[in-house]
């Protein structure tokens, strides 16, 4: 079993405005932003900064329609295409960082073009500066997608999760849906149809619910992700305890990621968002029936010789037995995980760990 920090990690850093109680609220400020919002592609000289009020800046876009405050994170975009340190731009005033841009933009680099994110509502903003090519994936499809198929994730099957195996009161305070101007993440749980599992430990049987994360970002800041795993519980600073058979899919916004969202992405969130709890049994079963011939040679040609060994060790240590099944083997990555200092190791070895319960199909 390994432990999931990355939804504790959204839940300390998140401001008040960046929570949602449900999918509901997360889907109206979504499509709102997508609505205001529309993209334009411009030669890298058609982009001008002025100073603005106080010590800010506005930026011009040719064919804009007039001045736009850029976020913080895309005045790092932009800083980054003008060649300068974008914290040192901020601390200089706001005349010279205009300066520092426009002459970047026009003689430091050569001509490019530049995939210009626009934005208004109250006030007009400039929400990203990306290469043409980004393939942008919209947060509010992907919210639509949750919402037709789990509901407001907080009064169905799938919802936010409790505290301890308990049912809580969702609140800004305990929420797992997060979503700004630059990235969304949401994690869900079923935590109602819990999956008894025989023989999950030592011989003993127990239970675990099913969870997945889903993140993304419309301007650049990470990928489109899914994550699904069965865990133990969740305690009150969204840490995941007790999870294993993590599997991820990630896609880079280049130009097919839109489509990719379309043929991937999307069908795997639904397919697992509607299976069953014996969907995921007979898995198990049958990578308890499943024996694997040479177990040496299995796991050293997945993880090399010194990580192989080490996963048969732990298993011995753990389980009073040596590895016999494919469910054994699991078991034996997953133990062998929590051992691993880093977290992304500890993950991606899980990871790999649910690849070898996928042959029992």
């Amino acid at each position: 079993m390994i432990t999931l920090m990355q939804a504790s990690a959204e839940w300390a850093s998140r401001p008040a405005d960046q929570r949602f109680t449900s999918l509901h609220d997360m889907q109206e400020m979504m499509q709102r932003m997508r609505d205001r919002s529309r993209n334009v592609i411009v030669s890298s000289r058609a982009i001008t900064a002025r100073p603005a009020h106080g010590n800010d800046i506005d930026v011009i876009v040719a064919g804009g329609g007039g001045a736009y405050q850029p976020t913080h994170w895309s005045f790092g975009q932009l800083a980054q295409r003008a060649g300068a340190p974008a914290g040192y731009l901020r601390t200089l005033p706001a005349e010279m960082a205009a300066d520092c841009i426009n002459y970047g933009m026009r003689f430091s680099r050569s001509v490019e073009d530049v995939g210009i994110l626009l934005h208004k509502d109250e006030a007009p903003v400039l929400r990203a500066a990306t290469g043409p090519g980004y393939g942008r994936i919209w947060n509010a499809d992907i919210v639509r997608t949750l919402v037709e198929h789990v509901g407001d994730g907080v009064s169905g099957d799938w919802k936010v999760p409790g505290e301890f195996r308990q049912a809580v009161q969702v609140t800004k305070d305990n929420t797992t849906l997060y979503a700004s101007d630059r990235d969304m993440f949401v994690f869900l749980a079923d935590e109602k149809h819990r999956i008894e599992i025989p023989n999950r430990r030592n011989g003993q049987p127990g239970s675990l619910a099913r969870g997945f994360f889903i993140w993304n970002s419309e301007v650049g800041k990470t990928t489109l992700g899914i994550a699904t795993f069965l865990f133990d519980y969740v305690c009150a600073n969204r840490i995941v305890w007790g999870a294993k058979e993590y599997k991820k899919i990630t896609i880079r916004h280049t130009a097919g990621a839109p489509d990719r969202w379309i043929e991937q992405v999307e069908p795997a969130l639904i397919e697992y968002a509607a299976s069953t709890q014996s969907t995921v049994l007979d898995t198990v079963k049958a990578a308890q029936a499943k024996k694997i011939d040479d177990v040496s040679e299995f796991l050293t040609n997945r993880f090399g010789k010194k990580v192989a060994a080490a996963i048969e060790a732990v298993h011995v240590e753990e389980e009073g037995r040596p590895i016999e099944s494919l469910w054994d083997a699991t078991t034996g990555v997953t133990a062998y995980a929590k051992q691993l200092p880093h977290q992304d190791a500890r993950v991606e070895i899980e990871r790999a760990g649910g690849e070898i319960l996928e042959l029992a199909a």
